[in-house]
């Protein structure tokens, strides 16, 4: 089932950040815990992982831990399944002569009655690089056998490990984790990096330590390479203001509501004013397992994600990856040629280019291959004769 929504941290309250160079973290804390859905890491190690989507497809991505949901359909309390850290000396004879490789089966796959299995933001980036994954449906002149038979197969993306981004790791190490605190938003130069929220507090403390091991787009890793520190925002209170411990307490409480008011409104409106199209993958009693693509908007900040939310509207689960300027090209791409059923010319006027300029785009976005190579070199030739 897919819908569109926009999201909402309904019952999050952002608190003053904390910074690190040019890396910014700003806690969000819970009115009240979701005690009925708890998440849990199950570590995986350093293994190219391969995820098997169905009997044709697979996913192939570093993958180091997935989550395990555990919940209760009545709304009692639920307990974080246990998990256990491999010995220390299974791999004392040193690595295997090849790249070792590890199966999973299924993004989200059920281990038993009131307990998912799923790898967290693989979910959403397996969305994303699925993006009319099958190819043109129509054969028209311009696309090879190739496009024809096998689509975009394979579809490769890159990205970049927490441990690369400059500054992260010693961010989160000397972080100050807050009472209530159940998620945080990330981040860099004062670009949102990403988004992660949990259910219960507990289960933030035990994952806080996995944001260094997620997957980071190629935007957020030059920023935090490349720009200095990030200003500290500080609250003031002008002279003559306060006379009293009540008047301090209500104007710390106002300045505590104009920085969660600034940073929903400002910072993370990118993220939270998009109207993203939402799939349902799997329900899970009274909460349900989303992800969610964005409208592929050019020059505009763009996030992939996905989301556990209850019957209610309550959000319990939050992450979310930011796509770089050329990996929203691609989506905006493929989207125009899906809603034009790959047709060529009726795509070139939607953009409001040439057909030989949007060859040219096809190419520059890395699906020259599935032009036939007869159209494409007369695209190409066509090019050099107007640069001429």
């Amino acid at each position: 089932m897919t819908t569109t929504t926009t999201l909402e941290l309904t019952g999050l309250t952002a608190l003053p950040a904390q910074t690190w160079g040019a890396i910014r973290l700003v806690p969000l804390v819970r009115d009240e815990p979701i005690a009925d859905l708890r998440l849990d890491a199950r570590l995986y190690g350093d293994d190219l992982a391969a995820v098997a989507l169905d009997r044709r497809t697979a996913y192939y991505a570093y993958i180091p831990h997935g989550f395990v949901a555990t919940w209760t359909a009545d709304g009692t309390p639920a307990a974080a399944y246990g998990t256990r850290l491999r010995q220390g000396d299974e791999r004392r004879a040193g690595p295997p002569p090849c790249v070792s490789l590890r199966f999973h089966r299924r993004m989200a796959r059920r281990v038993d009655r009131d307990r998912l299995r799923f790898l967290p933001l693989h979910l959403a980036l397996e969305g994303y690089l699925a993006l009319h994954f099958g190819g043109p449906a129509v054969v028209w002149e311009e696309w090879s056998h190739r496009a024809v038979s096998t689509g975009l197969s394979p579809r490769v993306e890159q990205a970049y490990t927490g441990a690369e981004v400059a500054g992260l790791g010693d961010a989160l190490r000397v972080f100050e984790i807050h009472p209530g605190q159940c998620g945080v938003l990330l981040y860099a130069a004062d670009a949102l990096a990403a988004a992660f929220v949990v259910p219960h507090p507990d289960d933030y403390r035990a994952l806080h330590p996995s944001l260094l091991h997620d997957l980071y787009g190629e935007l957020v890793y030059h920023y935090a390479t490349l720009y200095g520190p990030v200003p500290d925002f500080r609250a003031r209170i002008a002279d003559g203001a306060v006379y009293s411990l009540a008047g301090l307490r209500a104007e710390a409480a106002r300045q505590r509501a104009e920085w969660a008011d600034f940073h929903t409104t400002a910072l993370a409106g990118g993220l939270l004013d998009t109207a993203y199209e939402v799939q349902r993958v799997r329900r899970m009693g009274p909460f349900a397992l989303s992800r969610f693509l964005p409208p592929f908007h050019r020059r505009a900040e763009q996030h992939i994600g996905e989301t556990i939310t209850h019957e209610d509207g309550r959000l319990a689960y939050l992450k979310t990856f930011r796509l770089s300027e050329a990996q929203t090209r691609r989506g905006h791409l493929l989207t125009l040629l899906a809603a034009h059923d790959w047709h060529f010319g009726a795509t070139a006027d939607a953009l409001g280019v040439s057909r030989d300029q949007l060859a040219s785009r096809v190419e520059h976005a890395g699906f020259g291959a599935l032009l036939r190579q007869d159209i494409r070199d007369h695209y190409r030739a066509a090019a050099r004769a107007l640069s001429q």
